[in-house]
């Protein structure tokens, strides 16, 4: 088995959906004897150029651990789902499982606010 990176953004119209497609793909990859080492929903972001006339997407990471044929499967899936924008698989060395800098900079941001509410007496 090998470890892959997949990152796709899902089209904004289809945010109610998110859940049901990243369920989607964690059932396909399980039922494959895969397994998902990391999976974080980034939400929906600012795109740096437009795509299809939209300035913003719903962007979800997997790592996970397949069989290379597996690999195929997605790509078709990815590519043929109209609620997918984009979609990117990359091969990596190692099992990645600590939190990406995306949620580690989210997770500053909250702490920023939470600090700025906080009345000092």
């Amino acid at each position: 088995m090998r470890n892959y990176e997949i990152i796709f953004m899902i089209h904004p119209d289809s945010s109610e959906k998110v859940s049901n497609i990243i369920q989607f793909y964690s059932n396909l990859i399980l039922k494959k004897q895969g397994k998902i080492h990391r999976l974080e929903d980034w939400g929906r972001r600012q795109l740096a150029y437009c795509i299809k006339k939209l300035h913003k997407a719903h962007y979800v990471l997997m790592n996970i651990e397949v069989f290379p044929k597996m690999i195929d499967i997605l790509r078709k899936h990815l590519k043929f789902n109209v609620s997918i924008l984009r979609s990117i698989i990359i091969s990596v060395k190692n099992i990645i499982t600590e939190t990406s800098p995306m949620i580690k900079i989210k997770d500053d941001k909250k702490i920023i606010k939470k600090k700025k509410n906080v009345k000092i007496i």
